[in-house]
């Protein structure tokens, strides 16, 4: 039995021991269902993972749970199995996945009993110790209670000769990272091995946007040239023994992986320069990157740290009721028919005696003048209320909404029919030591081991910021043009709980030069009024010509409580790309 340490004796799950070749088939539950076939098939793997796992999953698994204690599992993963399941074992890839959700257990066994049904014998285990639900205290409410793991219950179970590993929440680098352990044989604190593992498996975790998919210069020749966006590929990793990685997709797939769609995918949910894992705090700041062929990105010179004694541990529970009506205004007067139609929702909601805890309007200018389409001579008028009772949000918003049909502004029309109110949740994240979480690994011959945490660990602090680039104008006054943001810059946004994260990069060293010093927080918020009021943080990370900016609760009490019209801040990063500044006009 080798002791686990590089060039040791363990034997490798690919068929290099050089290289392990990594790919991805799912970003989210509900991506493209045939995925996992394409990548089984477009060419050679070693091991194949699937990400199914997010805040909003998690609760949406948490509502399954409650209806069928053996539920609590992405489904979708074993139908994609009925066929997938052979042609793995026919080109002996391994798969990794978190589709065990809230039940590990019970999908490894479902993933045996269709083994068994197609005649194909693999041996399944999986990973367990995530769900803290039991351990209460949580509060009131509380559906689901989640620690991330990192990957060594993983590795534990690939090394026992696992054809299938199911987990539950673990950190979605880790389905990469567990499987390069295992592959190499690396140790706790082989830090920079396993910190360039996590960046190599971030960069995978949410499938074809590496390879094109949310990228914001789709639309430029010179990078996807006659490359297909319509259906980009899924991306894959070769993984090397001293954790480097070259980013890269099967031949023939559309998209196209530069280093324009691996920086995206870097900078996507993160925040500083230190990237905290559960096995590894991977410093974002020491990442290089470069263009190593067509569709090859190689990735190297990461460094890791310990990682901090605490393991990130996700709350969901239900919030409330919340309802939502949308009231198209349209042509002249806009203003005015707006303040109508608010002035006798309040009048309806004060003659109920029932005026839901939360009202919220917003109003959409997407009407021009003189418009030739009538949708174009629109605007939208959005109310979203929320409150603990359903019935405060029910026929108390929708019949008031719909008894105004006939009896408020000219042309009175909603987007859609009112309802009874939805439920709505909210996720938390708190710390918990990781020494209290009981991470596991169950083997195919159901020995239970132990994995123990990080022997050394770090408490985790924000780096000081590195020095900028010399100012592009540094010499003389350059001229300057009126114009987009996006013209000399790309960003990608998401979500982390209730803040949003938006990373923009520069496509040049000379736009870097102009972005580093003009993008300043004072100036993101004047961009960006909504955020003018909000906590913003900026991080600097000029190996990647990239600033990351932080804006904590921009998304309330995160995605699940649908705070804002666009509740993950998927597309913050493209507004503030359509933001105008004053940009010198050699960029442009």
């Amino acid at each position: 039995m080798s002791d686990g340490s590089p060039g040791s004796h363990i034997r490798p799950i690919g068929a290099d021991p050089a290289t392990l070749r990594v790919g991805n088939a799912s970003g989210f539950y509900g991506d493209r269902f045939d995925a996992l076939r394409e990548m089984l098939t477009g060419g050679p793997l070693d091991v194949l993972t699937g990400d199914y796992l997010a805040e909003l999953t998690m609760l949406i698994l948490g509502r399954d749970r409650l209806k069928d204690p053996a539920r609590g599992y992405a489904k979708t993963f074993l139908r994609q199995l009925e066929d997938g399941l052979g042609l793995a074992a026919e080109r002996g890839v391994r798969i990794v996945t978190n589709a065990g959700g809230l039940n590990p257990a019970g999908l490894a066994d479902a993933v045996r009993e269709l083994a068994d049904k197609v005649g194909v014998p693999v041996r399944v285990a999986h990973v367990a110790g995530d769900d803290l639900l039991a351990r209460g205290g949580w509060g009131e409410g509380v559906l689901t209670a989640n620690a991330y793991l990192g990957g060594g219950g993983i590795a534990a179970c690939l090394r026992a000769g696992a054809d299938v590993v199911v987990t539950g929440r673990v950190t979605d680098a880790a389905l990469v990272s567990g499987a390069a352990q295992a592959h190499f044989g690396w140790r706790p604190q082989d830090l920079d091995r396993l910190a360039g593992a996590v960046v190599a498996g971030h960069v995978l975790e949410c499938g074809t946007q590496a390879t094109g998919g949310n990228y914001s210069f789709f639309g430029a020749h010179d990078v996807f040239g006659a490359h297909d966006l319509l259906r980009p590929g899924f991306p894959l990793a070769e993984i090397a023994a001293d954790g480097s990685a070259v980013i890269t997709k099967h031949p023939g797939t559309g998209g196209a992986v530069t280093t324009g769609t691996v920086t995206a995918q870097l900078l996507y949910e993160t925040a500083g320069a230190r990237y905290a894992g559960p096995d590894v705090t991977a410093r974002l700041d020491t990442v290089r990157i470069a263009q190593d062929g067509p569709d090859r990105v190689r990735i190297d010179g990461v460094r890791g740290e310990a990682p901090p004694p605490t393991l990130k541990t996700g709350l969901t529970r239900l919030g409330g009721w919340r309802n939502e009506v949308t009231f198209v205004l349209t042509g002249l007067d806009v203003p005015a028919k707006a303040e109508l139609v608010r002035a006798q929702m309040d009048a309806a909601f004060d003659a109920a005696g029932r005026r839901p805890a939360e009202v919220r309007w917003t109003l959409a200018r997407t009407d021009r003048a003189d418009a030739e389409v009538q949708e174009e001579a629109s605007a939208l008028l959005r109310l979203v209320v929320r409150d603990a009772d359903q019935d405060a949000v029910g026929r108390v918003v929708s019949g008031a909404a719909i008894e105004l049909a006939l009896a408020s502004y000219p042309g009175f029309h909603v987007t859609a029919p009112p309802g009874k109110g939805t439920p709505y949740g909210v996720f938390e994240a708190v710390a918990v030591d990781a020494d209290e979480v009981p991470h596991t690994a169950v083997l195919p011959d159901g020995t239970r081991t132990g994995i123990q945490p990080a022997p050394a660990s770090r408490q985790l602090e924000r780096l000081t910021d590195p020095p900028l680039p010399e100012p592009l104008d540094a010499a003389a006054a350059l001229p300057t043009r009126r114009a987009p943001l996006g013209l000399v810059a790309g960003a990608r946004s998401g979500d982390k709980g209730g803040a949003a994260n938006v990373g923009v990069w520069a496509r040049t060293e000379a736009a870097w030069r102009w972005l580093a010093h003009e993008l300043t927080v004072e100036r993101f918020r004047q961009l960006l009024p909504e955020t003018a009021e909000l906590p913003v943080d900026r991080h600097v990370l000029p190996n990647l010509r990239a600033l990351n900016f932080v804006v904590d609760g921009l998304l309330g009490e995160g995605v699940a409580a649908q705070a804002r019209f666009d509740p993950q801040a998927k597309a913050v990063g493209e507004w503030l790309r359509a933001r105008h500044m004053d940009i010198p006009e050699v960029l442009l």
